[in-house]
This record gives C-alpha cells, sequence and structure tokens, in this order.
C-alpha cells in the first residue's frame, strides 16, 4: 500500500481540467449542496491544485457502472453532511446514520479509494451509533486538496 501511496503521475492541462470539471459535478458542486452547518477553523497554507501535484483521480479505477453510483453516492454525502471538523491532518466529514448509512459510507470509500489511492480514510461510529464521522487524511498538501474538492470553505 505504501507503494501506492507514493505513486505519482503527470497529467497534461487538458486532462486535468476535465477531471476537475468531473470532480466539480461529482461532489455536488454543480447542485449547489453546501454543507449544512459547517463549523471549521482553517490555518494559511499553500494552494494544492491537481495538475501540479501528486494527487491525482485514477481515470480507469471504475467502470462505468460503479462511476455512476459513486457520483450518485458523492451528491448524496455533500448533501447530508451536517457538519466539517478540521483535523491535523485533514477532514472530518460528519453525518447522521438516519440521512447516511454506514453500509453507504463504507461502500464510497472503497470507490474512492480505488480512483485517489492517496487518501487514508477513518470511518467512526460515535455517540452510541448516532454519529458517522469520515475522516480523510494524507501527505502534506492534502487539506489544500479537500478544500478544493469536497467544496470547504475556508474560514478567515
Amino acid at each position: 500500500m505504501s507503494r501506492m501511496k507514493h505513486r505519482f503521475v503527470e497529467v497534461s492541462w487538458r486532462s486535468a481540467a476535465k477531471w476537475a470539471v468531473a470532480l466539480f459535478l461529482a461532489s455536488g458542486g454543480a447542485t449547489g449542496l453546501p454543507a449544512q452547518g459547517s463549523a471549521i477553523t482553517v490555518k494559511p497554507e499553500r494552494q494544492a491544485t491537481t495538475m501540479q501535484s501528486k494527487f491525482y483521480c485514477s481515470t480507469k479505477a471504475l467502470n462505468p457502472t460503479e462511476r455512476v453510483r459513486h457520483k450518485q453516492l458523492t451528491e448524496k454525502l455533500a448533501a447530508k453532511r451536517k457538519e466539517i471538523v478540521e483535523t491535523e491532518k485533514g477532514y472530518e466529514f460528519q453525518f447522521s446514520p438516519s440521512d447516511i448509512s454506514l453500509a453507504e459510507l463504507a461502500e464510497w470509500v472503497a470507490a474512492e479509494g480505488k480512483c485517489c489511492p492517496f487518501f487514508d480514510f477513518h470511518i467512526d461510529v460515535e455517540h452510541e451509533g448516532r454519529l458517522l464521522c469520515l475522516r480523510l487524511t494524507g501527505e502534506e498538501g492534502i487539506k489544500a486538496f479537500i478544500r478544493a474538492e469536497f467544496k470547504v470553505d475556508a474560514v478567515k
């Protein structure tokens, strides 16, 4: 797995632009589904871009059927997140189990891990099962990538 974390792919401007648009659409950005009750504090750090970083999406990791399902889950997660918490190494997205099931969260993580192997995923069930948490972490620069790709607003 460590080899997967250190694999880097150079992408052309056109390819990066296509994936930026695809990730924007898949994350619910085009549907105007902001996080509900987002409360985060973000420290200034340099902005990472998909074109000039080690963070990339593997275009062939999911077949067409898997991509459709992953897009549906991504849109649902974006619409149903209750809170976003900044952590030392990334962000935690919190959900109510009445809105998102543990199975849906695990399914999303399995697919996202195929196309974005640079993420470290952590799923927690807290407060006696009343809170589902998905923490995304990774190498240096991952926070800026998460902010850009998952529409996490920085607090100034």
